[in-house]
């Protein structure tokens, strides 16, 4: 698990754990690692289990990433699902974002997890078998105001999840994108920080979910090698209207998407009107108040 020290990497982790898996951790604080390493392990179901913490920027040196792993899986066998879950976020009118941001966050975000999915995929096709795991985010399938260096990392990594599973899928290797709403974690703490107001608006037009949901519901998605994997009736919705030419894991889902399409393409615009509402009607009120400031 990369991003395996705090928030949704880190009970992706506890609920592989409670299921039997061995676990790598890989994350950047070491001392976070080993503090997640401690808190897991009261979870184990036999003597046998380990967790093992690896402390390397995912995003940096490939070579080094490649060189981790294979350490990892001689130490505790061949990975059976990775899960890419290193990432970071910046908010701020596209304006006012600093260039280096965009280049660093697509770094994180995407080559994050290109790095170690590129390690591990030649062993899993020899095996014939396999999970990887991309987290993504609501973000990943519909762009929204402040977000403008964000949105194209996640979107970037559904880009490569469909082309990676149509190569795998033929040695039983399974690609899941996971796209979880606002999750109450360290990094949405963060981020809430610094959001424009507008983001703040059309952010609480949905609720904040719980880390262990999520995590529990991406975990089940995985092992079931489902190529979808959402949260929620908002979810369940924005996978529907975004499903697009991504892979189905059964016709019942296929059937699903034709069905729904419809409907849900009409409830998806009047989400769309009532967030270009927010926007403008910030823009106005920030017009006014600016106005007030020079007559004063």
């Amino acid at each position: 698990v990369t991003g395996g020290s705090s928030g949704i990497g880190k009970c992706i982790a506890i609920e592989c754990y409670k299921q039997g898996a061995f676990i790598t951790l890989i994350a950047r604080d070491e001392n976070k690692l080993l503090q997640t390493k401690k808190e897991i392990e009261k979870y184990s179901v036999n003597d046998k289990q380990v967790v093992l913490c690896i402390s390397v920027d995912v995003s940096k040196d490939y070579e080094q990433v490649e060189n981790v792993l294979k350490q990892a899986q001689e130490k505790l066998g061949p990975v059976d699902m990775l899960v890419n879950c290193a990432g970071t976020s910046v908010t701020g009118k596209f304006e006012n974002i600093e260039v280096n941001s965009f280049e660093r966050l697509m770094a994180v975000n995407y080559l994050g997890s290109v790095y170690p999915s590129r390690a591990v995929i030649a062993t899993m096709k020899e095996r014939r078998m396999g999970r990887i795991v991309f987290v993504s985010s609501q973000a990943g399938q519909l762009g929204l105001f402040g977000y403008t260096a964000y949105s194209p990392t996640k979107f970037a990594l559904r880009g490569l999840a469909e082309a990676l599973q149509m190569e795998v899928k033929p040695y039983n290797v399974y690609i899941t994108v996971a796209y979880p709403p606002d999750t109450d974690t360290p990094g949405f703490a963060e981020e809430s920080k610094t959001k424009p107001l507008e983001t703040k608006l059309i952010s609480e037009t949905s609720s904040v979910c719980q880390a262990e949901q999520v995590a529990r519901v991406i975990v089940k998605d995985a092992i079931q090698g489902n190529f979808n994997s959402s949260v929620g009736s908002d979810g369940y919705m924005l996978s529907i209207l975004t499903s697009g030419m991504s892979p189905v894991t059964s016709i019942t889902e296929g059937l699903q998407q034709v069905v729904c399409m419809g409907i849900f393409r009409i409830i998806g615009l009047f989400y769309l009107g009532s967030f270009d509402s927010i926007v403008r009607r910030c823009m106005m009120q920030r017009e006014k108040s600016e106005s007030a400031d020079k007559t004063e």
